[in-house]
């Protein structure tokens, strides 16, 4: 018969620590109302941690009518070094303030009837990358008790807080610097990997936006993130005559570069090439990679604004801009 260890309770630790169990709570739940002197909160974790005593999440939430879980549906796409970067950052300041965050996969599962699955877990807030969310997901949500829906894309939803990303000017950077180096017969990158549309499209759309009007010509080039069709688009470049690339992002710049120079295109003599994401295994390229550097939100700006919008559900959602682009001019362009 297998054995069931005695699961220690806020009372154990509270006799181990000599204080009152209300203190264990205070203490392990970080409330800054209550005065409680440092030696104090000291034992009581050493009680905790010497009797592996963990508080009950579920319990807590009763107690304060809301968990402290930020959901975040992990992203069906290839996400890069970059965002991943700041990812890592938003959770790391979101814990800074007490907060759990759940990564959640949604494979299958999309706009609203994403939602629906989110609102199972009860979030108190949820950080949706991308497009797909509606007004009606935000509802669903809302009445599942989450008191803040944040969105992270190219638009607002109604009823959440929006971060609006400009991929637009992420292309437009591209194309005025290339247009700015002489170049005028320019290829960009379209990856052909499910997802990454919304980031793409918009990016094209800014390359094409900046040299409206000028003698330059933009042709989209379809690439999927393998040799094969790197080197199938390397062998179009010269058949298109281009004379520069902007490659959607590092990582399809270097995949495309190495194919151009196993074809003896010489860069940036025959066809300069620019990326965007500025990773450091661009600058060990040889030639360095230009490219266009991305600043996006900081992960405690972002932890603040989802902490704001808990504490003030009814509030109107707000709405920033953010990912600031500007060129960084290296060999390759």
């Amino acid at each position: 018969m297998v054995q069931i260890p005695n699961t220690p309770t806020s009372a154990d630790v509270a006799r181990l620590a000599g204080v009152s169990r209300a203190t264990v709570s205070y203490v392990l739940n970080n409330t800054s109302a209550v005065r409680i002197s440092e030696p104090t909160r000291r034992r009581v974790r050493e009680a905790a941690r010497e009797l592996g005593y963990v508080p009950h999440a579920a319990a807590r939430s009763l107690r304060a009518g809301h968990s402290r879980m930020v959901l975040m549906p992990a992203p069906a796409i290839p996400v890069g070094p970059l965002y991943s970067r700041f990812l890592n950052e938003l959770q790391w300041e979101l814990g800074r303030l007490d907060y759990t965050v759940v990564q959640y996969g949604t494979v299958g599962l999309n706009g609203d009837e994403a939602a629906r699955a989110w609102a199972e877990l009860r979030p108190v807030a949820v950080l949706v990358p991308g497009a797909g969310l509606g007004p009606q997901g935000v509802g669903v949500l809302k009445r599942s008790g989450a008191r803040a829906v944040l969105t992270l894309g190219p638009g607002r939803v109604d009823g959440a807080h929006a971060l609006l990303m400009d991929h637009d000017a992420v292309g437009a950077c591209a194309g005025a610097h290339l247009y700015a180096r002489g170049r005028r017969r320019i290829g960009v990158v379209v990856p052909e990997e499910s997802g990454l549309e919304a980031y793409s499209r918009p990016r094209l759309a800014g390359v094409r936006q900046a040299l409206h009007g000028t003698d330059a010509v933009v042709t989209e080039l379809p690439l999927a993130y393998t040799e094969e069709s790197a080197t199938q688009l390397a062998a179009r470049v010269g058949e298109l005559e281009l004379d520069a690339v902007f490659a959607y992002s590092d990582e399809y710049a270097m995949l495309l570069m190495r194919a151009l120079q196993d074809a003896g295109v010489r860069i940036p003599e025959d066809a300069a090439v620019i990326g965007a994401d500025d990773l450091m295994l661009g600058r060990l390229l040889r030639p360095r990679l230009s490219t266009v550097h991305i600043e996006l939100p900081s992960g405690r700006d972002l932890a603040e604004l989802v902490d704001r919008a808990v504490r003030d559900p009814g509030g109107v959602p707000e709405v920033h801009k953010v990912l600031g682009a500007s060129v960084i001019r290296r060999e390759s362009t």
